[in-house]
């Protein structure tokens, strides 16, 4: 569980429902779904024309992304890569396949470099499967980030429609004011939504998608270099380079078994 996307998003709700409780109007916002209804099937609506149908159903699936726990620590991987080089040089690459890796795209590359493919071809084919693997999550986040640029406007929608039916029935004024405070609802929803739900969504799976690249990159040059037989401290030293300076293990701590 990602605490920092739950912590966030429930803390961002009770903020909001406690500014609402200080009004001492509650009942006004509980009474009426019409508002938040309408702003959200209005939006996916609105977002499902610009996509496919199983395109836009499928980004609403991976939402379970930012909610669940991910491994964004590179150096774990890189530790991974050293410990497959070190075996592959001292007992050879079929030595490998007895080792259970935690990376299915890592799996996936090593398994090539057992079956004896060519390095060009592994270098081709990994390059190829990464790119659409990024491809399908910035697919996602434009559809989230559409969700989040079409709520505020449907609740601005949902506004004017209803200042539109509170002009056309202005006899009693001291009906006005309801009225106005309903037709304001919609756009108050429209803009929770937005910076509450849809566009931290957004965020999350495009920072997810920049530590998933790093460590597909990652990936790649380990794999060449093992293919390569280079020594296990100068693939430390190299993959090294992609993290922070602060976490950087150097390539003396680094131990050939």
């Amino acid at each position: 569980m990602d605490l920092a996307t739950l912590i966030g998003m429930l803390g961002a709700f009770g903020v909001v429902t406690y500014s609402v409780i200080k009004t001492d109007q509650l009942p006004l916002f509980t009474e009426d779904l019409f508002s938040p209804i309408f702003v959200l099937s209005g939006t996916m609506l609105g977002v499902m024309i610009r996509f496919s149908l199983g395109h836009f159903f499928n980004s609403l699936k991976v939402v379970a992304k930012t909610f669940a726990s991910s491994n964004d620590d590179p150096q774990s991987l890189i530790d991974e890569i050293v410990q497959l080089a070190t075996v592959s040089r001292k007992d050879g690459l079929l030595a490998l396949e007895k080792i259970k890796i935690s990376e299915d795209f890592l799996e996936e590359g090593v398994q090539m470099l057992i079956d004896g493919s060519n390095p060009e071809v592994v270098k081709q084919s990994m390059s190829k499967n990464m790119r659409g693997i990024l491809e399908r999550n910035t697919s996602s986040e434009k559809v989230w980030r559409s969700m989040g640029e079409a709520s505020p406007a449907f609740g601005m929608i949902g506004t004017v429609v209803g200042l539109v039916a509170m002009m056309a029935n202005m006899d009693d004024p001291k009906a006005i004011g309801p009225a106005m405070a309903l037709a304001l609802l919609t756009t108050l929803w429209g803009s929770v939504l937005a910076n509450v739900v849809f566009l931290p969504v957004a965020d999350k799976l495009k920072y997810r998608s920049t530590s998933e690249k790093l460590k597909l990159t990652i990936c790649i040059d380990g794999v060449m270099a093992i293919q390569a037989g280079q020594n296990p401290r100068v693939i430390a030293s190299v993959l090294s380079a992609y993290l922070d300076p602060t976490q950087r293990v150097t390539a003396a701590k680094v131990k050939a078994k």
